[in-house]
């Protein structure tokens, strides 16, 4: 009996789903018509302009990249001729892959040349997730505010970049360079309580080991 009441109230259901399409039937076409378009749309703007843009970006960062690591810092900057600087691939690609690490090559650059604000504003701008790009672009704004003098937005920084992944190859760094800034504003116990975190959690590190070196030279300065 229980069990025809269901067959009965699912048939209901049934009948008045359809009859719902059949009232609607010409909003619901427009709908769907529309997520189609909407999809169609997607697809056809990723096929046809996103990578098109993205293999284009690519090529032209080789040679940026190469003037890079020659440290040929205006012309990875703004490029020469037919060969794009990391300023224009930027701008240009900007929707691209390519086109956002261009934007942490850029405000690399701007730190090494003592173009700090143009540097903070360039990584500011780059958008990584990686597990060693993402924290030195962020580690890098910490380095321009050092430069400019302003420890807090430095420390606040490298904070940042020591905890946005967790790893034994940045992470440490920067602490070790917050707890300098700490050290030099006679904040002796925040330096301290860094060190030691450096010291537990990369005990590996170079880092790591010289801890206790400068656990005990801020202990002194606190007398």
């Amino acid at each position: 009996m229980a069990e025809k009441e269901n067959n009965a109230g699912l048939g209901e259901s049934f009948s008045r789903a359809e009859q719902y399409i059949i009232d609607n039937k010409k909003s619901l076409s427009i709908i769907f018509g529309v997520i189609l378009v909407t999809l169609l749309g997607y697809f056809g703007y990723q096929k046809f302009i996103v990578a098109p843009n993205e293999l284009a970006a690519e090529k032209v960062m080789f040679m940026a990249e190469q003037n890079f690591e020659k440290d040929s810092l205006d012309l990875a900057i703004n490029g020469k001729d037919v060969a794009p600087g990391f300023k224009e691939i930027a701008s240009k690609y900007s929707g691209t892959k390519s086109g956002n690490l261009a934007k942490y090559y850029l405000g690399i650059c701007y730190l090494k040349k003592g173009m700090y604000q143009e540097a903070i504003e360039s990584l500011n701008s780059f958008n990584g997730s990686d597990e060693i790009v993402a924290p030195i672009a962020i580690g890098g704004i910490g380095d321009a505010y050092s430069e400019m003098g302003k420890s807090d937005d430095a420390i606040k920084y490298y904070l940042k970049a020591a905890s946005k992944t967790k790893n034994k190859l940045t992470s440490p760094i920067y602490l070790m360079k917050a707890a300098g800034l700490y050290e030099d504003g006679g904040k002796y116990d925040k330096a301290i309580e860094l060190y030691q975190q450096i010291r537990k959690d990369f005990y590996e590190t170079q880092e790591g080991r010289e801890a206790d070196k400068y656990i005990a030279r801020a202990e002194g300065m606190k007398k």
